[in-house]
């Protein structure tokens, strides 16, 4: 259970964010929800959690940008009090093979994906710190473990996450915050709505997409998981094995 916690979603309005945000609602955590751009589905997010009692916030904010989500982790430390848990789910594909991706496409994945992660790390481990605990999920992918023809910016960004995870686990370890990262494989999100037809699906030992409360479900074990750090937990059907 995670009742007393804060639980801080990046990219929480949908998909995995959301299940994520929902799942840790139910095991009584309250709950931040940073979104890019979706109002009203972050309000919805926000009233799904309230429905188990959770106290629940949306903050519109642009993990990108380092001075944004420093100002929002400000505005969450004001309306909490605290926060214990940072998921760092928030992502974009700009997908396209490497001889003809524009550069603009391979940095805005990085700058979102990966930097906002960082980003978001930098300024909550001040909050860690001060309560002496904390954990941190980062959304890798298995393309991040695999590669992707077509998505070589993307699985930069998630291999990316990978290597942060465990530097940062190593240094914050001391400390009793623990960090870890999930790498998801084909699971049935808007992001993954025009991928019905591809081949890899097939290759897929449990022979399905997964769902996003399958995501939430490992993010939930990781968050209770108080011996576990600097590990890789893959939830792709076994894609990846």
């Amino acid at each position: 259970m995670l009742k007393g916690k804060t639980a801080v979603v990046t990219g929480g309005s949908r998909g995995i964010g959301k299940a994520i945000a929902i799942k840790f609602a139910t095991l009584e955590a309250d709950i931040a929800v940073i979104y890019a751009g979706n109002t009203d589905a972050a309000e919805r997010t926000c009233e799904e959690c309230r429905e188990y009692g959770a106290e629940a916030r949306a903050y519109r904010c642009d993990v990108a940008d380092f001075a944004a989500a420093k100002e929002t982790v400000a505005k969450i430390k004001a309306d909490f009090g605290a926060a214990h848990i940072l998921v760092n789910n928030a992502g974009i594909t700009r997908d396209s093979l490497a001889a003809m991706m524009k550069e603009e496409d391979f940095d805005a994945v990085l700058n979102t994906n990966l930097k906002g992660a960082f980003h978001m790390i930098r300024h909550m481990s001040g909050l860690f710190l001060k309560e002496r605990e904390g954990c941190i999920i980062n959304i890798s992918s298995v393309s991040g473990l695999m590669g992707n023809a077509g998505q070589c910016n993307y699985a930069a960004s998630k291999a990316g996450l990978i290597g942060l995870t465990k530097s940062v686990a190593k240094e914050l370890a001391p400390r009793g915050i623990r960090c870890n990262a999930v790498a998801p494989g084909f699971i049935r999100t808007e992001m993954t709505k025009d991928q019905t037809d591809n081949p890899l699906l097939k290759l897929i030992p449990l022979g399905r997409m997964g769902s996003p409360e399958d995501v939430a479900q490992a993010a939930a074990f990781l968050a209770t998981a108080e011996y576990i750090t600097g590990e890789v937990l893959r939830v792709d059907g076994g894609i990846a094995m």
